[in-house]
């Protein structure tokens, strides 16, 4: 290899929007130098999915997929894709390049003091918001991966995810929109929150454009049930000059996405009896996450998308920032039904629309 860094530590001095690591991880590498509290990680950036792809001989095929995507239908995406598949899972991983994303993750459990540390394996593309329409929702996150071995595994996945059907189906106004160039792919590995409670927020009300007002969704737990849109969020809507609660929509939670030991994976888990019917957000909590929305907006100058969480000690940390392309997004609308796009699920929530892929897609074809 040359170079070029296969691993960057989101704290690194060069990391800050750098694009090896893609659009998310670069983004929080810039809420890191900008002193947000952002969990603590690394990249394996586009450089090492670049030498993987290469020293493996996978290069030219990921550019066939990539060029041809465009006119294949879905039915015949899976066919054309298991060569490439089968190869980026069982491919040998370049010696030099394991040994890194070994010591990266030692690293991160020497920083954190803890062994087996759970983290989340989240991609991080450099394609994800390709011609405006914004990827969200369709690469693949990994919660709660423990040890050096499932790290590297739940990479692959990530890899793999590129040319995955959610991906390579994604359409706007009925068109395909896929990278047809030399898109590689980051993998961000990041310590996990234990999450009291998550969600996203807006630094503009995303109905109607009103950017006096944050409007956030949250929930009990893990933020997956807001972001896949199977756990009924509290919302709030919270005046940007006065941070006064302006709007409260909330219904009991029964269930949670929280850590199953028993199977040692992330699951939907029936809710502690004594949070079923308390709201998951205090009042100075949701304060507080304004705040934090109106001074992310002003860092990066331009309404944002946000992704938080608030652990069982009431720290609250910054997982994802993107900027709010909700009016400039043209209609959505993926060919299978697994993915769905998160802001699309929270349009049709706020509108008291019933949350499906059509009716998310037909919320954002409003805007």
């Amino acid at each position: 290899m040359n170079n070029t860094p296969s691993i960057l530590w989101l704290d690194d001095p060069s990391a800050s929007g750098n694009p090896l690591l893609g659009g998310k991880f670069a983004n929080l590498a810039e809420m890191t130098a900008a002193g947000f509290a952002v969990p603590t990680g690394f990249g394996v950036t586009t450089a090492a999915y670049r030498h993987f792809m290469t020293a493996n001989g996978l290069a030219d095929e990921a550019r066939r997929i990539s060029e041809a995507s465009a006119g294949l239908k879905l039915s015949e995406i899976k066919g054309e894709t298991a060569h490439l598949l089968e190869g980026i899972a069982t491919a040998p991983m370049p010696a030099d390049l394991e040994a890194q994303i070994r010591g990266g993750y030692a690293e991160l459990e020497q920083r954190t003091g803890v062994s087996a540390l759970p983290v989340a394996v989240r991609s991080s593309g450099e394609s994800e918001d390709l011609a405006g329409a914004s990827f969200a929702g369709q690469y693949d996150t990994f919660l709660w991966i423990c040890g050096a071995d499932a790290v590297l595994e739940h990479i692959r996945a990530c890899w793999a995810g590129m040319f995955g059907e959610a991906v390579l189906s994604y359409r706007v106004d009925g068109q395909t929109v896929i990278a047809t160039g030399d898109y590689g792919m980051c993998v961000g590995i990041q310590q996990m929150v234990q999450a009291r409670a998550a969600g996203v927020m807006f630094t503009l009300n995303p109905l109607n454009g009103d950017r006096s007002k944050v409007v956030m969704e949250a929930c009990w737990g893990l933020g997956e049930g807001v972001v896949k849109g199977d756990i009924t969020p509290a919302q709030f809507v919270v005046d940007k000059v006065t941070l006064e609660i302006v709007g409260r929509k909330w219904t009991p939670q029964t269930e949670e996405y929280r850590f199953v030991p028993d199977t040692g994976t992330v699951g939907l888990v029936p809710i502690a009896s004594e949070r079923c019917d308390v709201v998951c957000l205090e009042n100075d909590h949701v304060q507080q996450l304004a705040t934090l929305a109106k001074h992310i907006e002003r860092v990066r100058g331009a309404p944002q998308d946000i992704e938080w969480a608030v652990s069982e000690q009431g720290e609250m940390r910054v997982l994802q920032v993107r900027p709010e392309t909700v009016w400039s997004r043209k209609e959505v609308s993926p060919l299978i039904s697994t993915a769905r796009s998160p802001v699309g699920h929270v349009l049709a929530r706020l509108s008291g629309t019933r949350v499906t892929k059509q009716s998310v897609g037909a919320e954002e074809g409003k805007l």
